[in-house]
């Protein structure tokens, strides 16, 4: 029976995964130390193992190449732009993910991220504590015009959350879905349409070289300056230190972020600013996610394949 590691440090502290793990694998390493793992230390923490179950951590050629007798990566979460999928090939690891595991639980994010700044409660929880009562007037998500920059599965559990809402949703991606938009009402448009014209902009993108950067000074000058800005998706995606001048002079009237080129994230001005909402990279913590994240995780140490050297 091969041995598994588990690099991640919520599946390691939870009951139900780790039961379940152990039924099919008795010989487990935990990450009960609850260590960020990197570099030497990750290479140390997997070795002897030929399966693992890695969450945020960076897997690169270099770690691949110290670990001959490793032979199965499943991620635990959605994304593996963390991972060098190339390598991995070369290397002869296979790969078990599956996709899309956790949208609802970002999508319901997204949507509480753009009511509370729509209704300014950030702003008015902060006055509340401080001593001052007074009425913000808000807008409604109702009927507003919702932007979203990936139409992935996130993105798609997004928008048909949305028609509930009466919203008018846009969305631009590389790819075209006919028959979704088809069927949801989705009007597909270039990026440039969808900031010009979006009250709520929403990223649902993985962070590669085509998207690092993608809401740079220039695109951000684009939308409207009423318009919120929210990101659960990738930090690197959006220029922070530009959102956050937009935000102070007013050219951008909010922004929420889950997620930072830097976690936890070390501009303070910026998290401090009262329109502006931050969470600790929490989109996928909804209990349901993180079981149906862990059970896809314990799947694909079974069922994997060789990964798309073209997507990493």
């Amino acid at each position: 029976m091969s041995r598994v590691a588990v690099t991640s440090r919520s599946f390691s502290r939870h009951p139900v995964l780790r039961a379940e793990l152990l039924e099919k694998y008795p010989e487990v390493t935990f990450n009960d130390a609850g260590a960020k793992l990197s570099g030497a230390a990750l290479i140390d923490f997997l070795r002897g193992h030929a399966r693992a179950i890695t969450a945020l951590e960076t897997l690169d050629d270099a770690l691949f190449a110290a670990l001959p007798e490793l032979k199965v990566v499943s991620k635990y979460g959605v994304g593996i732009d963390m991972i060098d999928t190339a390598a991995m090939r070369r290397r002869g690891v296979r790969l078990g993910w599956t996709k899309g595991v956790n949208r609802r639980s970002v999508s319901e994010l997204t949507i509480a991220f753009a009511i509370a700044l729509l209704r300014h409660v950030p702003a008015a929880r902060d006055e509340v504590l401080t001593g001052t009562w007074r009425q913000h007037v808000g807008r409604q998500l109702s009927d507003r015009a919702v932007g979203i920059v990936g139409c992935g599965h996130v993105g798609k559990d997004l928008a048909r959350l949305l028609r509930a809402f009466g919203c008018r949703v846009l969305a631009h991606d590389i790819r075209d879905f006919p028959e979704f938009y088809a069927e949801t009402g989705v009007e597909p448009v270039s990026l440039d349409v969808l900031l010009a014209t979006a009250d709520v902009v929403t990223l649902h993108l993985p962070l590669d070289d085509s998207t690092r950067g993608i809401l740079n000074a220039d695109r951000l000058d684009r939308m409207r300056p009423e318009a919120i800005l929210v990101n659960t998706a990738r930090g690197g995606l959006v220029d922070e230190t530009e959102v956050k001048r937009r935000l102070k002079d007013g050219r951008l009237a909010a922004a929420a972020f889950d997620v930072f080129a830097v976690e936890p994230p070390e501009d303070r001005e910026l998290l401090r600013l009262s329109n502006f909402l931050v969470s600790p990279h929490i989109g996928g913590s909804a209990e349901e996610a993180i079981l149906a994240m862990g059970r896809a995780a314990i799947a694909g140490l079974d069922d994997h394949y060789d990964p798309d050297p073209n997507f990493s």
